[in-house]
Parts: structure tokens; sequence; C-alpha cells
């Protein structure tokens, strides 16, 4: 039976509905999903909004997480007591470690996900999780009364009222997808864009940008010839990116991923029809990523290339879709399947579903405290690529951080602000809000001037500390953290003290490993920094060694065999720590300065720093002017 609805009485049933929240989160991507759960977790009522259930955690691009820079991201992010590490180890289908080759400093892991399993097992946590509610709705209003958040408004009428709002709304914001001529108003996958929001951010004073991101075509497996490409294998021994996984766990029997590469052919097609390039025609106005670019992009900026890498990756277990990765496009649909035919292995390729591009509003972080919370709106935290920033573990950093910093913000504490010389977490963060961006954000190890002492292997060493301050560990996690740190301490004094001959048992070992001769004694902790030696090779002239886990013996080699640059780069943080502790007041006038120019004043007035270390990577504020304020500040001090 048809029952016909007055829509204007639903209309006034909604308008009266309202409910009261310690916390808001709009949107549960990854950064909404780690936002949500430290609020919830720390003891907050939490809701969290999303256009779709369905897009809970969704991996709407590559379906990985971590890989370099950003595999040190999300074993940071478990370290403060987040899920994505968890996530990823429950539902990956291959995993390597990258750059092993190298030393430990670069050292990232990188897994292939079952991109519905990982959505799903995340789903379930958050949905399963105490003091947290997922409402599907559209959010079209931020509630905002002299200066201060008080909750938000839905579509729908609904309004509800919050002590804290933390917006994650990742590509949404006034989403537009273009593949050549086709151009429509949506979000990734199909879903609803959020059409409202920005006009309210921007009748709050919230300056907004435009950025673009893009995808590549997913491609049905059936359609692949796998002989004509490389084989890319996962790890024998695979190691977890939670700190909280055992490591048997994860062993399993893993997918296998494939590499091809495009060729001159591929590329004349893309030069031929780069006049149909949405890109190259001026339909797309949003900056897109420097580090992250589209095929056609590529070959213009790299002329001189006559081939490009291109990972077939899978999407899942129960999936054929294929994932091209190095060739995301916006070009016309007959392009991208005259181009993707060129690639070896991909003659007879059908596609799934086509390539694209995304436009989305975002805002500019240099309105954002380092707390993520917004410099005048009080209680109005922001997360993710809302920020600019791209990548899933970008994202879910800087949720976990304003998660917790918007609870603490409710509970009247005060916020948690990781360091550039503690966290990888506390660069990108630093990047975001002292850098003006107009391009999509990428962590990169280069960026982190301390990156030998904030390697992927140690974080929990660096950072288990404030997830435990905060609540997000608890005390059994935090006192395993300290008898590793414990036994580490220990085995490297032991090492220091053992002194080893010359016998023929050690100039057998240490020449089996293609070192020299020992002329005298010396002690183990000198052998383990021979390059070809460890602390693991060392273990047959060793008989007194401890039972230690594998995880202390890796740490007690690395540092042992950086000792000195280590020790060099410590120091060189003593010296950052002098000037990030020289905390500026919010209420400072720099225009009360004299001796500052002109230039400095605008800057620190535009940005505020936090400290006397954020105000000296200001772009446009000098040494000399560093000098200046901090003359001005021990003047007041004195006062």
């Amino acid at each position: 039976m048809f029952v016909q609805v007055d829509n204007r009485k639903v209309g006034n049933i909604m308008a009266n509905i309202v409910e009261n929240y310690d916390v808001v989160v709009v949107g549960t991507g990854h950064a909404g999903c780690e936002a949500a759960l430290a609020c919830a977790r720390l003891g907050l009522s939490t809701i969290a909004f999303t256009v779709s259930c369905e897009s809970i955690a969704m991996m709407p691009c590559n379906p990985n997480i971590g890989g370099s820079s950003k595999g040190h991201l999300v074993r940071e992010i478990d370290a403060l007591g987040g899920e994505m590490g968890k996530n990823i180890d429950a539902t990956f289908i291959q995993s390597k470690m990258l750059n092993s080759s190298k030393g430990p400093a670069v050292h990232s892991l990188r897994a292939q996900a079952d991109k519905s399993d990982y959505s799903r097992r995340m789903r379930r946590v958050l949905e399963n999780t105490d003091n947290l509610l997922v409402r599907q709705a559209e959010v079209s209003e931020i509630i905002v009364e002299d200066g201060v958040i008080k909750g938000v408004k839905t579509v729908s009428g609904g309004t509800y009222y919050a002590k804290a709002v933390v917006l994650c709304t990742g590509v949404y914001l006034k989403a537009r997808c273009i593949y050549g001529d086709v151009s429509y108003e949506t979000g990734p996958n199909g879903l609803l864009p959020a059409t409202k929001l920005t006009q309210s951010l921007v009748d709050n004073g919230i300056e907004v940008r435009r950025f673009k991101t893009g995808t590549p075509a997913r491609v049905d497996k059936r359609s692949i010839d796998f002989s004509k490409m490389t084989e890319q294998f996962g790890d024998e021994r695979i190691v977890p990116f939670s700190f909280t996984t055992d490591p048997e766990s994860v062993q399993k029997e893993q997918v296998s991923c494939w590499l091809t590469y495009t060729n001159e052919e591929t590329h004349k097609i893309i030069r031929d029809n780069l006049d149909r390039s949405p890109l190259y025609a001026g339909q797309i106005q949003g900056t897109g990523p420097r580090y992250c670019p589209s095929i056609e992009d590529k070959v213009v900026r790299f002329a001189d290339k006559d081939r490009h890498q291109v990972f077939i990756e899978p999407e899942g277990l129960y999936t054929n879709e294929m994932y091209l990765g190095g060739m995301s496009s916006s070009m016309p649909e007959d392009v991208q399947y005259a181009m993707y035919r060129t690639v070896p292995g991909l003659e007879n390729v059908k596609i799934v579903r086509n390539a694209y591009a995304i436009e989305y509003d975002c805002i500019n972080a240099i309105q954002l405290k380092s707390s993520l919370e917004f410099k005048d709106i009080k209680g109005l935290f922001s997360g993710g690529q809302i920020n600019g920033s791209s990548g899933y573990e970008e994202a879910a950093a800087q949720g976990i951080v304003a998660g917790i910093n918007a609870a603490r913000y409710v509970l009247d504490k005060e916020p948690l602000i990781l360091s550039r010389s503690e966290s990888y977490i506390g660069v990108l963060i630093d990047d975001l809000v002292t850098k003006e961006t107009y391009e999509p954000y990428r962590m990169m190890t280069s960026r982190a001037e301390y990156r030998l002492i904030l390697r992927q292997d140690n974080a929990d060493l660096r950072l288990s500390k404030y997830g435990h301050q905060v609540g997000l560990i608890d005390d059994d996690r935090m006192n395993k953290v300290i008898n590793k740190e414990k036994l580490i301490k220990e085995e490297i004094e032991r090492v220091k003290q053992v002194n080893i001959g010359t016998g023929s048992k050690v100039q057998e070992l240490v020449t089996s490993y293609g070192s020299t001769e020992l002329s005298t004694g010396v002690t183990l902790a000198e052998l383990i920094k021979r390059p070809e030696l460890s602390y693991e090779a060392l273990a047959p002239i060793d008989p007194y060694r401890p039972e230690l886990p594998a995880d202390v013996q890796e740490q007690v080699n690395i540092n042992l065999k950086y000792e000195g640059y280590i020790d060099r780069q410590l120091r060189q943080v003593e010296h950052f720590k002098k000037l990030e502790n020289k905390i500026i007041p919010e209420s400072l006038d720099y225009n009360d300065i004299n001796g500052l120019r002109k230039e400095a004043t605008q800057k620190l007035s535009k940005f505020r720093p936090h400290s006397i270390g954020q105000a000296s990577r200001i772009s446009g504020v000098s040494p000399a002017d560093i000098s200046v304020l901090l003359v001005y500040l021990e003047s007041l001090r004195r006062k």
C-alpha cells in the first residue's frame, strides 16, 4: 500500500530534533575514524556523521596502507593508541618492508589491503565502541556563537549540540569527479558529495581552497596477461604494523602484485590527446598533488623518460578488480582504453571503473593551532584531507591528534602537541600549520630533520608515553614498553663490557661474514658496529647472551651500529628543544615589538606561532627577527 507523506510535516519534525554530545565528528574516513575512536575511548559521548555508512574507512584510491614515510605514521598512530595499524594487520593480503637494503631510518612497512575487509572491520570497531554513535546524515552547518563552537546542523534539519566539533570531511566538500567531458557532482566511488557545509565555513570566516586528486582505472583481472609482467611478492617474514599484534598471527599466504611499464606508444597517445584532458583544457581548477601526478602530467613533466612504472594490485580477495597504480588519469574514456592497452599485459584489458580526477574544497591549514584547533573558533578542530594533505595515513595521523585534543578541550586539559623532534606526526602537523600549502601535502622521510631517531621501529618507545598520558594506552601496555626500554638499555651495557679474544672460533666467524680478522681483543659492541656483522650474527661467540624478544634485539643492534650518528642527532634535538620550549603567548601583539621587520610582523601576526621554534620556520621571519622576539619575550618574563 502506498502512503503519501506530507514533507512539510516531516521537515518540522526533523527541525525539532535536538541532541547533545560532548563531541561531534564530521566524516568517517581515516581521519574521522581515529578522531571519533579517540574521543569515545576517552569517555566522551561522541557522534560521528557520515554521508554513507558504506564509506567508513573506505579506500577510494590505492588499496594499501603504509609505504615510504607513511609506514612511520601508521606505527606512530598505533603508539598513541590508534586503530589503523591493528586494522591493516587484520585485513592485509600482502606485506612488504620497503627500503630494506638501506639504513633503518628509511625502512617503511607497506601492506596491500583487502579494501572491503578493511572498511568492514573498521566499521565494526566504530559501531561496537562505547560512547560512540555513527549517524548517516550530511552536516550542512557549524553553529558558532561569539567565536565558540556550539554544534552542527544537518541537511535534514537536526541540531546536534556539542562542546567540541572535529571536521574530517576528506574529499567530499563540493566534490566533483571529472574524466574527459564527463563531469558530475559526486564524492569518490559515486557517493554523495557534501554540498552545503563549505558555505557555512566561509560564513564563519574560514578560508577555503580548491584541491584536486585522482585515481587510476580499475580493470578486470581476467583481461590481464600476467605472463608479460614481473611478479612482485610479499616478504617471507611478515612484520605487523601494530606493536600489539602477535607477529606469528600475521604469517600467512599472500597474494602477488605485478609490475609493468608504459612505453613511447603510451606516451604518444597521451600527448596527442592532451587537448582533451580536463587537466590541460582548464576544466580542472583545483591544484593536484606534486608527488603523485596523473600519467598525463608525468608524460608532460618528465618528457625525457621513455617509460613509467605501472603496478597491478588486487583490490581484495573476493573481487577481480585490479588497481593500476601509477596511471591515474582524467582522460576521456576512449583515450583511457587506448593508452592502457599499449602497456605490456594490458593489450586486451577491460575497464571496470574509469580513472577520474576529483576536485574538492579544503581549508588553509595556517588557520589552525598546532593542536589542530582553529585559532579563531574555540572548540572547532580539523583533521585529514580537509587540512590540505593527501593520503590515508596523513589523514589518520591528524585525526587521532584532533580527536585527542578535542577530548582534552572538553575535559579542560592542555592539548597534546607533538614536536618535530619526536615524531613524523609532529613534522606533518607543523608543516601544515606553519608553511602555506598550495598543493596536497604528502609526508616524506626527507621532511623530517631527525629521521635517524624517528624510525618506524622505535615509534612505541617514542610515543607510547603520550598515548598513556592521554588515556588511550592502558597500564599493561605501557609497562611492557617500559620493560622493553629496560631490556634494551641493559643489553647494550652488557655487550659493551663483553670482551672477545682473537681465538680461531672468533676469527672463523667474522671472516665468514666478509669481515677482517681481529688483531687484538675487542668488545662485542665494537664488533656489532662493523657493517658486515650484527648482534644476531655474533650469537655463536656470545655464550652468556640472555633470551630476548626479537624487537629488543633489533633495537640493540640499531642503537649500537648508529651510536655516533644517533648521539649527534640527539644533541641537535636538545638545541632544537630550547627554542620549541620557549612558548609565545597567544595574545601577543607583534605590532608592539620594536625592531621586528614589517614582513616578520605581518607573518607572525598571520601565523601566530606556538613557540619560538615554530616562529623560526615561518618563511619571511629571519634569524634577526627571532633574536628581537627572544629579547622581547625575556622582557615580558621579567615584568
